[in-house]
């Protein structure tokens, strides 16, 4: 699978789940966008939100997909302020906003954290698998091998502490049922 088809998928997987943790009501548009010169300089551009358009412009050229859908989760933290009212309380976001502007500022500091974290959760806890198809046939998946990691490094720490561990029963795929949550233009 190639970047950009990666890099789509994983938005695909991600956005209902990032749109769930955040709560906003409007939907997004998101493009992609390959540009060499921005790509070539070491502090070029990641990814912007537009407020007024609603839309969300992402940088691929060169990037890891996993860094690209980061960017998006930040960005999504940017639509969400947007959609509860804080955009309209800036002042203009020419060079410098992010150190000019108090509100813009913890605005940003929010964007960071936030996004950071969902993504991080996402990741962490499956939103991605089957999304991500550019694995091996019987390779393990990248949530795969964490888990097999964290078990070992589990069960070697209760050995060690003298703590005996009661075999977890597991919770199949099919056990689990998802919301699916569509997104409707207004």
């Amino acid at each position: 699978m190639d970047n950009i088809k990666t890099i789509q998928e994983m938005i695909k997987g991600f956005y209902p789940y990032a749109k769930r943790r955040l709560g906003f009501n409007k939907p997004v548009r998101v493009f992609l966008k390959n540009d060499i010169p921005n790509a070539e300089d070491p502090l070029g551009k990641t990814a912007y939100y537009d407020p007024a358009e609603m839309q969300i412009v992402l940088y691929t050229t060169d990037r890891h997909p996993k860094d690209v859908v980061r960017s998006f989760s930040h960005e999504l933290v940017h639509h969400n302020q947007n959609c509860n009212g804080k955009f309209d309380q800036t002042g203009e976001m020419g060079e410098g906003y992010a150190q000019s502007d108090p509100l813009l500022r913890e605005m940003e500091k929010e964007a960071y954290l936030e996004g950071n974290i969902i993504f991080r959760d996402a990741t962490d806890t499956g939103v991605f698998e089957g999304c991500v198809g550019n694995q091996e046939p019987g390779e393990m998946t990248m949530k795969e091998v964490f888990n097999k990691r964290h078990s070992v490094l589990n069960k070697r720490l209760m050995e060690k502490w003298g703590i005996k561990q009661k075999e977890a029963e597991e919770i199949n795929e099919e056990d689990v049922v998802e919301e699916e949550i569509k997104e409707e233009e207004e």
